[in-house]
């Protein structure tokens, strides 16, 4: 009986002391605490009606009201299309003078820089191609679409570079955005020129590995993210001895008419241990005594680039692209390649063209492209109202306007000069571009042109931008 006598007693005591503890608490405190017990009471001895968040089912009418209300929102912003668009028609042949919405104009807006398309012996080799296989494969070239003329124009192209192997590709802007990836893969490092083709970024997108954009021709930016990366190397060599490094630029700008300086790019690449990737698309039958592109024009080996990457749709006049190297590297790209794998082969006419209008390369055909480039160069230079970027040998000038230079004053000129007989090209560029590009007119040279309509045309694009001044 003692022990529960103790027992009360010590409760009775405790539960005293609280009441007494209560007692001294200010006022508000207790309304408080009481109306947090009732709150809590409430809750507990509430019908539960669901899932916290859940929502009351809609009625019929509710629905049929929200369907009837809901507008889509559009695949492409409104803001991101022009009102009225307008596309520039070609009725001729795209030679040195183009029939443009009935208006000939001299051509100085063309890819074809040394005058293949319309070459009669290139035209009757098409012919004769596709009387004897038809006008396409329909097939990629692992399954029956490889034909005999896709292997010879792979032989001669490889024979003309100095390489070991030649791989060609149905089209040219899956050539260098196929080839990449087939190499650089995830965890990999690739540098590359800020100023790089569309091509070459969807390349590098596709291949998941982390990117380092140097800033335009700048050496010593390279060199600078070189030797932050070697920095890393050092702190954790394990991972460095599995992760590939590429160097990935083009020989010729497309987007700025600058060439690449290969001979440093190869001194930094014996110091530092990467890959170099050259997309000589636009350097391809341009640069060099030969045409062979930026390793011959620099007098280098060409074996210090791992692989060369070029376009059959500028200078040789059809579609397509090619990329050429060891056999080891060439071949792996048979395999992985999405372009070559899965895309139906190069149609066999187009490889007869191009086979056809290798046999017009010479010293003259080059150097004759060279001096109308730089006196092409020379020529624009002298208009006090626009500013030219490029090489004097790239056959490719961007044109800027000194004062208010933008898209829309630049295609007004562009239109106006179509008017009067002169076709010419306002860059354009997508949304998605990694960098921003400044708007240009782009004006290309091409080696049917002579001297005399190049200084009538420079004189009229003068005389067209000084009217709207």
């Amino acid at each position: 009986m003692e022990p529960v006598l103790e027992t009360w007693s010590n409760f009775a005591y405790k539960a005293g002391d609280i009441f007494h503890s209560y007692y001294e608490l200010p006022f508000y405190h207790l309304i408080v605490e009481i109306a947090l017990v009732l709150f809590i009471i409430k809750i507990l001895m509430s019908k539960s009606t669901g899932s916290p968040g859940e929502e009351s089912p809609l009625t019929e009418k509710e629905i049929e009201k929200l369907i009837t209300e809901w507008v889509p929102e559009p695949l492409v912003p409104v803001d991101a299309l022009e009102k009225d668009p307008v596309t520039p028609v070609i009725q001729s042949k795209v030679g040195k003078f183009v029939t443009v919405d009935g208006v000939e104009c001299i051509n100085l807006a063309t890819m074809n820089f040394l005058g293949m398309i319309g070459k009669q012996e290139i035209e009757d080799s098409a012919v004769a191609s596709v009387q004897k296989y038809g006008v396409g494969a329909c097939g990629p070239r692992g399954f029956y679409g490889t034909i005999d003329v896709h292997l010879l124009l792979e032989e001669k192209l490889a024979k003309f570079m100095d390489c070991e192997e030649a791989i060609i590709y149905s089209y040219g802007f899956s050539t260098v955005a196929s080839a990449i990836p087939a190499y650089s893969k995830r965890g990999d490092i690739i540098f590359c020129d800020e100023m790089a083709s569309y091509a070459i970024q969807k390349g590098i997108l596709a291949s998941r590995s982390t990117v380092y954009y140097y800033k335009h021709g700048d050496m010593g930016s390279l060199t600078d993210m070189l030797e932050k990366q070697a920095a890393k190397d050092k702190k954790n060599p394990k991972k460095a001895r599995v992760t590939n490094r590429f160097l990935v630029t083009e020989g010729l700008f497309v987007n700025t008419g600058n060439i690449t300086d290969l001979p440093k790019l190869i001194e930094l690449k014996k110091k530092y241990k990467f890959r170099i990737f050259l997309d000589e698309s636009h350097s391809f039958g341009v640069l060099g005594v030969n045409g062979r592109g930026l390793t011959e024009h620099f007098d280098v080996d060409r074996r210090n680039v791992d692989m060369i990457v070029g376009s059959m749709e500028h200078s040789l006049g059809s579609i397509g692209g090619f990329a050429c190297g060891s056999s080891f590297v060439i071949r792996h790209q048979r395999l992985l390649g999405a372009g070559y794998v899965f895309s139906a082969s190069l149609p066999p006419l187009h490889a007869s063209m191009v086979i056809t209008a290798m046999d017009f390369f010479n010293p003259d055909l080059f150097s004759k492209l060279q001096s109308l480039c730089q006196f092409t160069h020379t020529k624009l230079s002298a208009l006090d109202s626009i500013t030219v970027t490029g090489d004097p040998l790239s056959p490719m000038k961007h044109i800027r306007l000194v004062d208010g230079n933008s898209q829309e004053k630049l295609k007004a000129i562009c239109a106006e000069a179509r008017s009067k007989g002169l076709a010419l090209a306002a860059a354009s560029y997508i949304s998605t571009e990694t960098f921003p590009k400044e708007p240009s007119i782009r004006l290309t040279v091409n080696s049917e042109l002579s001297e005399n309509e190049i200084s009538g045309a420079v004189e009229k694009l003068g005389q067209i931008i000084a009217g709207r001044s």
